[in-house]
């Protein structure tokens, strides 16, 4: 099956990202846009209160199920956005590593947000997709 994804680098731009700065993908790719995946378990409760690394593992295994739920994985996921409700710099590199290395290779391009709060109870971290799968 031909690669839905295709990630773009310049080097124009800062190699210091750990992401690349775009990603296309064909004309007849399916678009499967992900509500934010949110740290929540099975019966609703949120996971790993107070841990931005497990609440952001939680997450991670979330957004892999919705993709398998849509008939994509992780390798077909085109951007993210990765928000943190928190001020502080290393909570949301805390989040990033957890992200960067969900990823791994598939180094999609992304925006890292710091937010006053999200939407559940004790809710550190949420990420939202977009995924483009050839059918």
């Amino acid at each position: 099956m031909p690669k839905s994804v295709t990630l773009i680098r310049s080097d124009q731009l800062s190699d210091v990202a750990e992401y690349a700065y775009a990603a296309t993908a064909p004309a007849q790719a399916r678009l499967i846009f992900l509500a934010g995946a949110c740290p929540l378990e099975a019966d609703g409760s949120t996971a790993a209160v107070g841990d931005y690394a497990g609440q952001a593992v939680r997450v991670l295994a979330n957004l892999r199920t919705a993709l398998a739920a849509a008939g994509a994985t992780i390798e077909d996921v085109i951007s993210t956005r990765v928000y943190v409700a928190s001020s502080r710099r290393a909570d949301l590199v805390t989040v990033w590593e957890v992200v960067r290395d969900a990823f791994g290779d598939h180094d999609v391009p992304s925006t890292l947000l710091g937010v006053t709060v999200l939407g559940y109870a004790d809710q550190l971290v949420e990420v939202e997709a977009v995924a483009a799968v050839l059918d």
